[in-house]
Parts: C-alpha cells; structure tokens; sequence
C-alpha cells in the first residue's frame, strides 16, 4: 500500500525554520516562495527574537521565537531550514504542534560525514517514532502547483501539468521545472528527495500513481539502497502509470560522484538498465530527453503500433526524419497504403513524393495540411505521425511586419493571414490527435529559435510539445511505442 504522502503535497498549513531577514538564506527564500506563489493555506516563520525583545515581522510575517509558538494544528508541513544540530528537538516540538510531515533542507548529514550519517539515522528514527513522513535531508523543497504550495529553496515554480518529478538532485527538479515553463507542458508535484533517508524515490512513484493530478512519473536517481525493492515497486506502477527514468552513475566516475553528491552508492548501470526494460521504465540518457519523453506521455495517446507516416513541406526535413525513424529500433516507417497514396495523389500537385516521408513540395493550399492531416491520422494503416515545416509562414510574416514597408502595400492582409494559417496547423494537428486517438508530433527548431512564433505558440496553446527537432520527436515518439508495446505485452 502507497504511503500516504498528502500531507508533504498538499498541507494543511505550512511553518519554516530558520527564517532571517537575509534574503539569500534557505529559510527566507522559503518563506517568499510559500507567500508568493498562491499558497492558499496558513504560513508560519520561525527564527530568532529580536534582541531588542520585539516581535520581528519578515516579508509582512510576524516571526515565531520557537516552534512551540505554534498554533496546534494550524500547519501539517513543516520545512527545516537550520542547523543539523536543532533540528531533531525542533521536530519533536513540531509534532506535538501537530506537524505531519517534515522536509529537511539542511544539509550535513550522511552525504556529508559519519557524524553527519548518524545524525540521519537518528533523523529516521525520529521520523517512524512520531509517525511523520520524512524528506530529504539535504533537499530543496517540494512544489505543488494544483495548490499553489512552492515550499522549496530555489525558483522556478513550474506552471500546472500532469508530470510528478522526484529526483535525487534538486538541481535536476529546478531543470524539469525549467523545460516545463520554457515548453508550457506543466508539473503536477515536484520533490527534491535529497539523501531519500526515510521516503524513497519508490515512495513518491507510488503516491503519484494513485495522485489524481498526475498521469506521469520522473525520476533521476543516482544510487539504490535495495534495487530488488524499487524494481518490484515500479514494476506494479508502470502498468497503470508510466515512468521515465535518468540514471546517475553510469560510469565509474559517475558512481564517485554520486557518492559525494547525496551519500548514494551507484547500482551498475547494466544490471539497472536491464531491470528498467523488465519493469517497464522509459530510460532517458539524457535530462532534456528525459522531460520530453514525459511530456509526449502527458500529452499524446499511445499508439497502437510501431508505424509512423511523415508529412513534410519541404524534402530535406522529411529526409533525415526518415534516417531517424529506419535506423530508430522500435520505429517502422511505414509505406503508404495504396487508398491513402491514391487519396493524396488527389490533393497534391504531380510533383509530390508519392512516398512516405509525404513531402508536399510547396503544393498545399489553405486547406491541404489540415485535411491531409486528418485524413493520414485516420487511416487504420498508420499508428503516428510527425509532422514537420509548420512555422515557415509565420517567419515570413514576422520579418514582413517587422520591415519597413508594413503594413501598407497589402502586408497587413498577408500577414494575419500567414499567422492565422500557423495556428490552423497547429490546432489542426491536436485536432487529428484527439479525433482518432493517435500521437502527432510538431517538430521544429522554431521552438527555441523563434519561440514567439504563432505556431510555436498555437501548439503549446493546445497542451502539446513542439519538438525543437525531428531527430529528438522520433527519439520521444520511439519512448512512446516502446512503453505502449511493453503496455499491450502484459494486459
């Protein structure tokens, strides 16, 4: 049975330790965070008492002078900033306040020193005594956007998603957050599990896999106390709730850093990255193709099979997307059913393909990508689609309008027409996503070249990834057919 972890997520009330009028330090940042992003509960501050017997008020917050201030059951979370050495008393206290959760952002402990690996032990200890759910230490924070709780020691506070992120390197949440505010896909919780002492990696899946607000899991782990543990674990999650997966310590000096990062002993990489395929993960190599394997799980429906049609405005694209998908080992490109190639020849100019990639070779009209797109989307011979090129008309006009020469001369007209027609394309390919239950993916380099582009904006607008390449919407899509396939393996 999942361990219960509403009170960490979603807090009645929240206090912080360790709070000063410095701005850098933890306990302040903490508290603007908590007040400044919507945080509809109470928030509570501890630090020291003024020294000149007042009551000091930070960021209009009156200042407790210890914990045993605090208004029983008024707060469910509470988050320790200060020193290793108060910590276990101040927990206690905060306890009896009431307190049924605890994150420990201090560090110095098991990643730190023996001394510092007996003080965690006492932690835990602790923590299973008072019946309190327990991360970290040495963390930075939690958030949880569908309560507008950001309880953590760094920004940013990620928009609303469906992505739960745990993660045994807070600087790993802080880029899951970041690609989740560049790209629009949201996070639903996010967790910095520091040293995992007393809630695992496996703790957060699970509560995730039962969360309403999360469809799913990602994770960077670095080192694992039980492996046959986490893989039983998540072996029961993936069935119902995908998870995507970074290993840390791969390599032999991975391992060494692992071991000073969070106090983690590194598993082999071969023997997880056979338990990952077993359990049904998705293992990314790298961070940023970890976040967009998650959102293409969010985001797009499973396919039904390995086959994927490419429809391209122009013939190199369409090329080398083609290369991606025949050398992708889980990625068919599919050849064109003879009905479809008849039902294209009839929209396109002579000069088309007549293959799969379907380049249209500058022959659309306003009409033909949306139709086209439809119309592939719905064949039972296709699984997936990329479609690739959209952007090029709001390039055009976004260097129209920005000479010297618009809006007179008709520019205007042209413009909003170019731009208009952007953002038919992007809709037009959610659209055929949602109509027949298939993944059609954007690509584009626009979406970091140009991100203010009107297709590039259309497609986050309609809660889709636009893929900053083709090379990397295949490596997605390609994370996608796998876990669909391993999906069907075992219903």
């Amino acid at each position: 049975m999942a361990r219960d972890l509403t009170p960490l997520f979603e807090p009645r009330g929240v206090v912080v330790t360790g709070v000063s009028s410095h701005p850098g330090k933890f306990g302040f940042v903490t508290l603007h965070n908590l007040l400044s992003c919507g945080y509809q509960g109470e928030v509570f501050a501890v630090g020291r008492p003024d020294p000149e017997g007042g009551a000091p008020i930070i960021l209009n917050c009156p200042v407790l002078a210890s914990v045993d201030a605090l208004p029983e059951g008024a707060a469910e979370l509470l988050v320790v900033c200060t020193p290793v050495s108060a910590n276990e008393q101040i927990i206690r206290t905060a306890a009896e306040r009431g307190v049924r959760a605890v994150f420990v952002a201090a560090g110095g402990y098991s990643e730190a020193s023996e001394e510092g690996a007996a003080a965690e032990t006492r932690l835990v200890a602790l923590a299973n005594e008072l019946d309190l759910v327990l991360a970290g230490p040495n963390g930075q924070g939690i958030t949880s956007p569908p309560v507008g709780l950001c309880a953590q020691i760094v920004a940013p506070f990620p928009p609303r998603g469906r992505i739960g992120v745990a993660s045994q390197s807070g600087n790993f949440v802080s880029a899951f957050q970041n690609y989740a505010a560049q790209t629009g896909i949201g996070i639903s919780r996010s967790v910095s599990a520091g040293n995992a002492a007393a809630t695992s990696i496996a703790d957060y899946l699970e509560w995730f896999a039962d969360d309403p607000e999360t469809d799913v899991g990602l994770c960077y782990v670095e080192g694992l106390t039980d492996g046959r543990d986490f893989f039983e674990r998540v072996r029961a999650i993936t069935p119902r709730m995908p998870v995507v997966v970074v290993k840390g310590g791969a390599t032999t000096g991975g391992q060494r850093a692992a071991a000073s990062h969070t106090g983690s002993l590194a598993s082999d990489d071969r023997v997880f990255d056979g338990m990952a395929r077993q359990a049904g993960m998705v293992r990314a190599t790298t961070i940023e193709a970890a976040f967009e394997a998650a959102a293409t799980l969010a985001t797009q429906p499973l396919p039904g099979g390995s086959g994927v049609v490419v429809l391209t405005t122009a013939g190199g694209w369409g090329v080398v997307t083609a290369d991606a998908i025949t050398t992708h080992r889980d990625l068919t490109l599919t050849t064109l059913p003879d009905d479809l190639l008849t039902a294209v020849d009839a929209m396109l100019p002579p000069r088309w393909s007549r293959n799969n990639p379907v380049d249209l070779a500058g022959g659309e009209t306003r009409e033909t990508i949306p139709e086209l797109l439809d119309m592939v989307a719905g064949h039972p011979g296709v699984d997936s689609v990329v479609q690739l090129g959209l952007g090029i008309q709001g390039n055009t006009a976004a260097l129209t309008r920005s000479g010297p020469f618009h809006p007179d001369h008709g520019l205007e007209r042209i413009v909003d027409f170019h731009e208009r027609q952007e953002r038919r394309y992007a809709e037009a390919a959610a659209d055929a996503s949602t109509t027949h239950g298939k993944p059609v993916l954007v690509a584009s380099e626009l979406a970091v070249t140009q991100p203010d582009n009107p297709m590039v904006a259309a497609v986050r607008g309609t809660d889709r990834l636009c893929y900053p390449s083709a090379d990397r919407a295949v490596a997605a899509l390609g994370h996608l057919v796998r876990y669909a396939s391993w999906r069907r393996a075992r219903a």
